[in-house]
């Protein structure tokens, strides 16, 4: 099993424990999208707390690759994905986050 396929399991077991209805096929290609940064420990989970953190995924993910316009919209959403990761859970993996931030923003077709 590659490096990859390992991190998709843990993704994809978190996604099931949660009840999160996100596709393998989204989260596949959200984590891919993240490149070698879902091996590395701090980059690979999203802090939930750090406002410089979450101000840059809108910065950075949300109006950069997803071309969306800032607005108080984004915070929200953003806000809603980390909740729904669980407030206690301190396993926050990005790619689970970011893909919850597609769907939320019906942005799948960056991803197409």
């Amino acid at each position: 099993m590659s490096k990859f396929d390992e991190k998709m399991a843990i993704y994809k077991a978190a996604v099931k424990e949660l009840g999160l209805k996100i596709s393998d096929d989204l989260l596949t290609k959200v984590a891919k999208g993240l490149g070698p940064s879902i091996y590395l420990g701090d980059a690979s989970l999203v802090s939930g707390t750090d406002a410089e953190e979450l101000t840059r995924i809108k910065n950075n993910f949300l109006i950069k690759k997803l071309g969306l316009t800032d607005s108080p919209d984004l915070d929200k959403g953003i806000k809603e994905a980390v909740a729904a990761m669980g407030a206690g859970n301190r396993q926050k993996h990005r790619a689970i986050v970011y893909a919850l931030l597609v769907q939320k923003f019906k942005k799948e077709s960056v991803y197409a």
